[in-house]
């Protein structure tokens, strides 16, 4: 039994003490370890992330290779019966007629080729030179061979005759061309010039301030006084009084800035579509047109 010390407590076998030492270090070593290697982790991830950037390299070499037989190569060894040994298992029967490749094929004189024809007639006609012992060229050997031909009738080229018109008082060809009739002088096409449409000098012009407010209007401008506002009115009207035959000229003095200016305005429409039709059209034609409302 453990001693009993003076102080009523008992002593701790060496042993253990030992014991809780190593453990409490080897805790410690562990708890090191792992802070360690969690800070070796977080570094290796940022380092990861700011230079970690994937480089896709472009493969070395052409993309594709022309074969050097486009056609393709014939694998060895076809047709034989022992291939059916792997397909099927077993041998093939042997074959109940066999037939024999044909010979080859003799093409005639006019069925060579001129290149392969005049190296024959050369050959030929060195044979027939070393037999005779004389020298022949060529061109006596052809003229031997078509000495009994008879010769081509030569063709002469047929003329083209021009068809004969018969003119009176006129006894071959024509003396004159001849020329279409002047076309009559009611059916003459006339056609008008683009700049006579001219704008009306008495355009009718509404006071802006008697129009109510919602009135529908077209805005084609502002300018420094009425009287250029007037101007650009009948210039308008000159390039498209088709849409402004039935519309008023409207005049509205108005100040921005410190500065006093006109807007040029279109009266009488229907509603705001019909504006923004009117507009659509001036638009169209490279001309400024906003539809607006009084208020």
């Amino acid at each position: 039994m453990a001693e009993i010390q003076a102080n009523g407590g008992f002593d701790a076998p060496e042993g253990s003490m030992a014991f809780g030492k190593m453990a409490n270090w080897a805790g410690a070593a562990v708890s090191l370890a792992l802070v360690v290697g969690v800070g070796v982790w977080g570094y290796q991830l940022v380092a990861r992330d700011v230079s970690g950037i994937p480089v896709v390299r472009a493969a070395e070499g052409p993309m594709r290779i022309q074969p050097d037989d486009p056609g393709g190569a014939a694998a060895v060894n076809q047709g034989l019966a022992v291939n059916s040994v792997a397909a099927t298992g077993s041998a093939e029967p042997p074959a109940d007629q066999l037939i024999l490749a044909p010979k080859p094929i003799q093409l005639s004189d006019e069925d060579v080729a001129q290149g392969q024809l005049a190296t024959a007639v050369s050959s030929t006609a060195s044979a027939a030179a070393h037999s005779s012992g004389t020298s022949v060229s060529v061109d006596d050997l052809v003229a031997s061979l078509t000495q009994d031909a008879e010769p081509l009738e030569t063709l002469q080229p047929a003329r083209m005759k021009a068809p004969e018109v018969d003119v009176p008082g006129v006894e071959r060809g024509l003396g004159r061309s001849l020329r279409p009739q002047t076309r009559p002088a009611g059916l003459q096409k006339t056609s008008a010039p683009a700049a006579s449409v001219s704008a009306p000098s008495g355009a009718v012009e509404v006071d802006a301030g008697s129009l109510p407010a919602g009135t529908r209007l077209a805005q084609l401008g502002a300018y420094e006084s009425a009287e250029i506002a007037r101007k650009e009115w009948d210039r308008l009207f000159g390039r498209f009084g088709d849409y402004m035959d039935d519309k008023k000229r409207v005049i509205q003095k108005a100040e921005s800035g410190g500065r006093t200016f006109y807007r040029l305005r279109a009266h009488g429409f229907a509603d705001i579509n019909d504006a923004r039709r009117f507009c659509s059209a001036l638009v169209a034609e490279k001309a400024e047109c906003i539809p607006v409302t009084t208020r």
